[in-house]
């Protein structure tokens, strides 16, 4: 899940961290080719199987304070401020597209605003790694898919090759799952959120996949892992990826910095044998080698963000064996 939060001076957030500097040092001729030149260094990524991914990372693209995705070909652009400079309005004008803009204030959470081109009426399906989801620009503040977990999902995938039981804990709108169940996997889809588990049984739908098959559990990660162990139920596969703070049903509040490694011990216990977990947090917090120690896990592999996250490796992603 996302997070926006002050530190040292910067804004940061799951969608880029905003350092102060003002769009005036540039002239709108350099704006304009700077993020021309980004969109064209993701040329390569939008193909059949992938048609969304960020096309401008803040600072890691010269333009710090403004990011973009798209999402089949319709734009999301993204700022902390409460406005988007002229010259970048400009450019996005001029591209043609349907173009809409987040303001990313975590406490006005607001569903993007429509600029320029086609209105959105309701969800689309975009492709990512051959596997279609569902989003949504009215859907509040988030829109159904964090990006930044584009390399992830291709890893369970691979893993998943075969089959197997994969159990997948905030879970969202089921990403994770879907990755997972189309490689013939048995999957256990769980979040607090009983319409983001409704999401994720569309994107199972989506990909032609039956959800008889599968499982949807509603509740605290915690409660449903002790639930599983003393069933004695076991997965080849786990992911874990908390938001930063959250607050369950009964006001009991999650802290990634202090609750982590009790969620990774209690996922351990149902943790098949030669089983894998996938542990990752957005919390800038911690060190990926502090992430680890909470992790406590005999093997362990850091992994990167994808290639179009320039600006800042904010996500630790952490593989477990």
């Amino acid at each position: 899940m996302n997070d926006v939060r002050w530190e040292s001076g910067k804004w940061f957030s799951r969608y880029f961290s905003f350092q102060f500097f003002s769009f005036s040092v540039f002239v709108p001729t350099v704006i304009g080719n700077l993020l021309d030149a980004a969109v064209a260094k993701r040329a390569g990524m939008l193909d059949g199987g992938t048609n969304a991914v960020r096309l401008v990372d803040g600072a890691g693209d010269g333009v710090p304070g403004f990011a973009l995705e798209e999402y089949a070909g319709r734009w999301m652009a993204m700022t902390p401020g409460g406005e988007i400079k002229r010259e970048v309005k400009d450019w996005l004008k001029a591209s043609g597209r349907s173009v809409y803009w987040k303001r990313l204030d975590q406490h006005q959470k607001e569903s993007p605003m429509h600029l320029y081109g086609e209105a959105m009426e309701g969800a689309f399906a975009i492709r990512e790694n051959g596997l279609g989801f569902e989003v949504s620009f009215q859907s509040g503040y988030s829109q159904g898919i964090f990006l930044d977990q584009r390399k992830n999902r291709a890893e369970v995938m691979r893993r998943m090759a075969g089959g197997g039981k994969l159990l997948n804990l905030f879970s969202y709108t089921g990403g994770f799952s879907v990755a997972g169940a189309m490689c013939g996997g048995e999957t256990t889809t769980l979040d607090l959120s009983a319409p983001y588990l409704e999401w994720a049984k569309r994107n199972f739908q989506m990909n032609g996949l039956d959800v008889e098959g599968q499982h949807f559990c509603k509740g605290d990660a915690f409660h449903w892992l002790k639930r599983f162990a003393k069933q004695g139920r076991v997965f080849d596969g786990i992911v874990i990826d908390p938001p930063t703070f959250s607050r369950d049903e009964k006001g009991k509040v999650f802290r990634v910095e202090k609750d982590f490694g009790e969620l990774s011990m209690l996922a351990g216990k149902v943790l098949a044998k030669g089983g894998w977990m996938l542990c990752c947090t957005n919390f800038r917090g911690i060190s990926e080698s502090d992430f680890m120690k909470m992790i406590a896990r005999p093997e362990m592999e850091g992994v990167v963000m994808p290639e179009d996250f320039p600006e800042e490796a904010y996500l630790k992603s952490v593989w477990c064996e």
